[in-house]
This record gives C-alpha cells, structure tokens and sequence, in this order.
C-alpha cells in the first residue's frame, strides 16, 4: 500500500486551512449585512425589524411610489438619514482602523505597532483641537474633519522625512522617530486644551472618540479613501507575508521593500487619517482586532486583511449601538472600546496563547 508522501500531507493541510478562511469571510459579511439594519432598530427610540427592513426595501429598490404608506415620516428619517449612516460610517472606521493596525504590525513586525506609533493619531488629535481655535469664516464648514486629515497626513510625512536614510526607511528609526512626533504633537494638543477655555467641552468630545453627528457626506468621504486603502493593502499582502521572514530575504526574492514600505505606510496612514478626522480618536481597535484575527484564523496577509477588515466593523458597529443604547446616556465609544476590548483580548490570548503567531 503507497503512502501519501508529506508534502500531499502538508498541501492538503494548507488548502483546508484556505477553505475555513474563505467560509470565514463569506460568513463575516453576512453577519455584517445582517447586523447593519438590526442595529439600526437599537435607540432612543426602538423601531421594529420588520419596520427597518420595509423601509430599508422601499429605498435600496426606489420604492417611493410603493413604499409602506403606514410608516411615519419622522420614523423613515431617524432609519435612513441618522441611525444608516452612523451604523456604515462606524463599520468603514473599525474595518479601515483593524487593517491599519495590522498593515503597521506587519511593516515593523512588531504586534505593539498601531497609528499612535507613528504620530498620526496625535497629528489628527493636534489639527482637530486646532480647528476649535480658527474662526468659522476662514474655513466653511468642516473644519474639524479637515484639519484633523491634514494633521495625520502631515505627521506621517514629518515622520517619513525624518526617518528616511538616503534611499532606505529603516524600521527602528521609523519608529523612533514617530514616537518622538507623536510626545510632542501629544503636548502640543495637551497646551492647546489648557488654554481651550469654552471650548474644552467639544474638544474633550472629539479626543474620546464618537459618531454623533454622522451624516452622508462623512460616509461619501471616508467610504473611498478606507476603500482604496485597504484594496492597495491587500495587492501587497503576499509582499507583507515575505516581509514577515527578513528583509534581506525579500529583497533577494525580487521585492523592493523599500518602496513596499512606503506605499504601505502612505496606504494605512490614509486609512487612518480618513477614519479618525470626523469621529475623533479611538483606540485599541487596530491592537486587539489584528491579534483577535491572528489568533483564530493564523498570521497570512492575504486572509488576515479581509477578516480584519470584516472584524473590525463588526466590533465598532456593536460597541457604537452599545455606546448609545446600552447606559442611561450615550457614552463615548473610545471608552467603551476601552473597556470591551482590553478584557476580551486577554481573554482571548489565555485560551490561545500557544497557537499565537
């Protein structure tokens, strides 16, 4: 009787290790396509499923002449033109906010690695207590969103000029020097909230993280931007996984690693930038969402982007209907991502410890 040599073994393996991965995003998806409506019915004010999924219906299918006529109007705005647009803006931030967290890990093969480490957390921080500052007429409207972007985009570029060696990104000055920006922009923001005056209360709001006043332009402008990012991400996810072993091995397999880290840095740091400068700054997402990942479905960039990026929006759409429904007043999401996810993560790395990657 022949025996199956090790390598069928091994290939067999990886191919059912392939197929749990790919049922695993399928049926993260349907979890998110169902959860979006049913979260949608959680408020201040409960409106039944059956309700949500009529109107939700009627408008994907520009139903206005058959819509359900025994719906109030008030009701079919609270679904469509607040709760909807909260609910998605809150999924494209914790998907955009996990793959970020995991592309930085990946880049510094350092599990610690998240957008705090290279300052752009702290840019966007500095640039939307900036704005609380700048008289409502030199920029129209907006102006906490736009300069919290430009606050994260010019940190990273800060960064990347400081870091930068002839033609090289060296990790350990990357990261030193994004550690260094991001002390002194963090003191920078601290000054600044000092000397707010009667503006501490909204500029405190914005620092712990939120989905107040989401409306469909915030889902307009961060929907392409997280979009694109994460799609370049994931065209370099086989790069990422080589990166994983040495670089002096990647490059000897033909990859330009230089130019891989920087296309990935300005990927995640666009990603970021977008996500967090229109609901403020929340953390832990892209730590414990990549490590979660990672610990269930193993270390490859080429499944551990897609579920991160599923993961992650499912975490943040919960922890906001949570948020907003689950206390006597609507809290800050940072705090409650806070709270959730540091237990959760050391729960999960005790069950999982010796399978950790």
């Amino acid at each position: 009787m022949t025996k199956n040599p090790p390598n069928m073994h091994a290939y067999s393996a990886y191919e059912k290790k392939r197929k749990k991965r790919i049922t695993a995003i399928i049926l993260l998806f349907a979890l998110l396509l169902v959860l979006i409506p049913f979260m949608t019915t959680i408020g201040s004010v409960s409106i039944p499923f059956n309700t949500v999924w009529r109107i939700l219906i009627a408008k994907i299918l520009f139903l206005k002449e058959t819509a359900p006529i025994d719906i109030a109007s008030n009701i079919t705005t609270i679904v469509i033109d607040i709760r909807l647009p909260r609910i998605i803006l809150a999924g494209l931030v914790g998907g955009g906010l996990a793959v970020a967290g995991a592309t930085y890990q990946g880049i510094f093969r350092n599990p610690l690695a998240d957008p705090c480490l290279l300052g752009v957390s702290q840019g966007a921080a500095l640039g939307a207590v900036a704005s609380f500052f700048v008289p409502a007429f030199l920029l129209a409207g907006g102006t906490t969103p736009l300069l919290a972007f430009a606050g994260a985009i010019i940190a990273v570029a800060v960064v990347y000029l400081l870091a930068r060696v002839d033609s090289a990104l060296p990790v350990t000055t990357l990261i030193l020097a994004g550690v260094a920006l991001g002390a002194f922009l963090a003191a920078a923001t601290s000054y600044l909230i000092l000397v707010s005056g009667e503006h501490l209360h909204g500029i405190i709001l914005w620092l712990m993280g939120g989905f107040w006043m989401t409306e469909w332009d915030e889902v307009r402008t961060v929907f392409p931007l997280v979009a694109c990012g994460i799609t370049v991400i994931i065209l370099f996810s086989r790069t990422l996984n080589v990166m994983q072993l040495d670089e002096e091995q990647a490059t000897q397999l033909g990859i330009n690693v230089e130019r891989a880290k920087i296309t990935l840095l300005v990927a995640a740091s666009l990603i970021t930038a977008a996500a967090v400068c229109f609901c403020g700054v929340i953390g832990f997402v892209g730590i414990i969402i990549p490590h979660m990942v990672r610990l269930v479905w193993g270390p490859d960039y080429r499944f551990l982007v897609p579920l991160s990026a599923l993961t992650g929006a499912i975490f943040l759409v919960v922890a906001d209907a949570a948020a907003r429904s689950a206390f006597s007043q609507e809290i800050p999401i940072g705090i409650l991502t806070a709270f959730t996810g540091a237990p959760f993560f050391l729960y999960i790395l005790r069950r999982k410890r010796k399978t950790l990657c």
